[in-house]
């Protein structure tokens, strides 16, 4: 078999670990059996288009990146980046997470968990729309960052780099639980808080635009916000598997745009 299909059977054995699927599972999803799927991990088994835009849609990424085999960005939490040997590799995007960045993601993410974590439609790709709106929209109000998080423009919309990292930490010190469940069928990634967010750590404002992206979007289903974000103009102007730049947000068309920008006109 040829080095691609070697190397592109090693990425999918990686996606599917990090979302913690089995073989079975991504068989099932994939409509193969779990022999086949070990075979196209090990390289051993042509993929056919049509299984990999399939595969293309489980991992919520477009083909392009599916084959795309270079290493992927590194996020680096504040305990672990202090005398962590670096391995030589290829040149690659290292995102460093201040401490202040770190507590107030972790806090915006229990206070949308115990506002609408419990609704059914509140799975891992809404809520990644919802921190990408609450970031974009405060910028563009306030021209400040709420959380900071670095996006990414993917196939099924903005999804934050950093999030798996401090999920993950979250996890092990007892915040939040994941929960693997269906939502129509489809195979759904919930998390649920374990405690409230301290509010101290939110400003009066920070509060009044979640709870007004809550409000305005929290009842879409992952198509619906997904297919809503394709429109906003950071998404639209970013190539493919880039970062989406905050600045373009003032560029933004209605109805996403925060603010009221006709005092410029009058001035004028």
């Amino acid at each position: 078999m040829s080095e691609f299909y070697i190397k592109l059977g090693k990425r999918i054995k990686e996606l599917r670990e990090r979302l913690e699927i089995s073989q079975q599972k991504l068989a099932e999803l994939l409509g193969v059996s779990r022999p086949i799927v070990s075979q196209i991990e090990n390289g051993d088994r042509k993929i056919t288009a049509e299984e990999l835009i399939k595969l293309a849609e489980i991992f919520n990424l477009s083909v392009e990146s599916l084959k795309d085999f270079r290493n992927e960005p590194e996020v680096i939490l504040p305990a672990a980046s202090q005398g962590k040997k670096q391995t030589p590799s290829r040149p690659k995007i290292r995102i460093n997470i201040p401490q202040k960045n770190l507590e107030k993601f972790k806090e915006v993410l229990l206070y949308i968990l115990n506002k609408v974590g419990s609704k059914p439609n509140i799975g891992e790709t809404v809520i990644y729309k919802l921190l990408y709106f609450i970031d974009f929209d405060y910028y563009e109000k306030y021209e400040e960052q709420l959380i900071g998080a670095t996006y990414i423009k993917n196939n099924y919309g903005p999804t934050p780099l950093e999030f798996k990292k401090i999920v993950d930490k979250m996890i092990s010190d007892n915040e939040i639980i994941k929960v693997e469940s269906e939502y129509f069928k489809y195979p759904q990634t919930k998390y649920l808080p374990l405690r409230k967010a301290d509010l101290s750590k939110l400003k009066a404002n920070e509060i009044e635009l979640i709870d007004d992206v809550l409000n305005r979007l929290s009842d879409m289903n992952a198509t619906q916000i997904s297919e809503y974000s394709h429109n906003d103009v950071p998404w639209l102007t970013t190539e493919d598997q880039q970062i989406i730049e905050y600045e373009s947000v003032f560029y933004r068309t209605p109805p996403y745009s925060k603010r009221e920008y006709s005092e410029n006109l009058q001035q004028d």
